[in-house]
């Protein structure tokens, strides 16, 4: 990520005020519109579908180890998503 000068775009006042807290140093300001992780790319929707897999994969019988294994991932990795999509699961069947 680049940075802008702020001196190039900041109103002078302002710029005085927040130099009584932050003196060259970086600092970082936020999007006004939090944007929800993934908005901007396939990622989510990739990784939702990996986990649905593995989910799938783990429940016709193959192992957290294997699939580690077959995904690149730790097995610490693979029980949380399983833990993650059997909570989903249940949410699921609870709502109907």
């Amino acid at each position: 990520m680049s940075y802008i000068k702020a001196e190039d775009i900041l109103p002078k006042e302002l710029l005085e005020t927040i130099q009584q807290y932050v003196n060259g140093q970086l600092i970082y300001i936020p999007c006004k519109e939090k944007q929800e992780w993934g908005s901007n790319t396939d990622s989510k929707v990739f990784f939702r579908e990996r986990n649905e897999r593995i989910f799938a994969l783990f429940n016709s019988g193959t192992s957290a180890k294997d699939l580690a294994l077959l995904f690149s991932l730790s097995e610490k990795s693979i029980q949380r998503i399983l833990r993650k999509q059997r909570l989903a699961t249940t949410l699921k069947v609870e709502d109907h």
